[in-house]
């Protein structure tokens, strides 16, 4: 299976969103729910003080541009009070006193900025993934694109064809739905491109506008943990099916499980005001069952020298720090500490989506990770479905 990664680009939103201002904002809107006078130790919990947006916040809070009357329309409603016996003069007042109530934004008015940031952010990083690859956009013969909170069509994979530009006859390959398992899934695609034809390049490109799932009307708890939770990042990374000096991953085999019966636990909604992130509270204990599994795959793969095989370096993005810990919690005890520390130290600043394991392969790079060691990536999505990889840092 052996492929080759190039370090990855990665680009953090630009709009600093401190907690402090999240929870400032939510308290205001929603003083009496019943989470409310838990606020602060909620938001503490996270462990996260700031995240980077592609937006600033003020535009997800912003109210939409029409009135409280966008739903029936002015006109109607001038009929319906005209028919009740209201004079013209209290039609007009009315209509006026009507028309001042904020409306919420429209999924176009909150997706609409979104999308074209996720277009931009993500032809910033495919062009810092070829630069530090040493390629121009002519080398790539695959794109494969990712971006699960911003639908579109044509979708990401179309706009950099056109952006950077790209050959004409490049194979494009949308994966719109990946979310979480983006990093770990489209590496293992790209890895089955690159064996079919060792010449092949393929570009991935993974944005994420996570930021489009902050809602204000919504006063559940789940919601305000949303809120909390979310970064925008845009990554990309050149795969490989030969080594280049550049390389600084090689891939050797992946894995793949899917829970039944578990594809509502988490999930996008849209609805008039937009996309809503919704969590089920038994989501961290489905993904822990991936986790075992992955770990049955290991154990297999490496039964013939169980006692001297461990990870260097694990890459993992489970969706939050409780299955973070309860992979540190039933890891073989042989296995060294620290294992998931980047991990660790990318959720300080959100959670990513499909973009973490991409982030996290970045800062143990930056670290200066050693020739030799073993990797294992791992990624969970809403579905439950997961994705693993296992290779050789070079």
């Amino acid at each position: 299976m052996s492929a080759y990664v190039c370090p990855p680009a990665v680009i953090h939103g630009e709009h600093a969103v401190k907690t402090s201002e999240i929870v400032a904002e939510v308290r205001d809107r929603h003083p009496h729910a019943p989470w409310a006078p838990r606020i602060d130790g909620i938001a503490a919990s996270t462990g996260i003080e700031t995240r980077g947006w592609m937006l600033p916040l003020e535009t997800a809070v912003a109210p939409g541009n029409g009135g409280g009357l966008r739903a029936v329309g002015i006109g109607s409603a001038q009929e319906a009070l005209a028919r009740d016996g209201f004079s013209q003069q209290d039609v007009d007042r009315a209509i006026a006193a009507l028309e001042a109530i904020p409306g919420p934004q429209t999924v176009q008015e909150r997706t609409a900025p979104a999308w074209e940031a996720v277009q931009s952010y993500g032809e910033h990083a495919a062009r810092g993934a070829l630069q530090i690859a040493g390629l121009d956009a002519t080398d790539v013969d695959c794109l494969i694109t990712s971006h699960s909170t911003t639908p579109a069509l044509p979708g990401l994979d179309i706009a950099l064809a056109n952006k950077l530009p790209l050959r004409s006859d490049v194979m494009l390959l949308p994966a719109t739905q990946w979310a979480c398992i983006a990093g770990t899934r489209s590496l293992a695609l790209a890895a089955d491109l690159v064996a079919a034809d060792p010449d092949r390049v393929v570009l991935v490109v993974i944005a994420e506008a996570l930021s489009t799932t902050y809602q204000p009307a919504d006063d559940t708890l789940e919601s305000l943990i949303v809120r909390l939770l979310f970064a925008d990042t845009a990554v990309a990374a050149v795969v490989t099916g030969r080594p280049r000096p550049e390389s600084v991953l090689r891939l050797d085999s992946a894995w793949h499980h899917t829970l039944p019966g578990t594809q509502d636990l988490h999930r996008l909604e849209t609805r008039a005001d937009g996309t809503h992130f919704v969590m089920d509270r038994r989501g961290p204990r489905a993904v822990q069952e991936t986790v075992t599994a992955m770990w049955e795959w290991l154990r297999v793969r490496y039964e013939d020298d169980p006692d001297a095989w461990h990870p260097d370096v694990l890459l993992a993005h489970p969706g939050g720090t409780r299955v973070l810990e309860y992979m540190e919690q039933t890891m073989p005890d042989a296995w060294p500490s620290g294992l998931l520390d980047y991990s660790r130290d990318s959720y300080t600043t959100g959670n990513r989506g499909g973009a973490a394991v991409f982030d996290i392969m970045r800062r143990a790079h930056d670290a200066g990770q050693k020739s030799g060691d073993r990797a294992v990536l791992y990624a969970a999505a809403p579905g439950l479905t997961a994705t693993a990889l296992e290779g050789q840092w070079l």
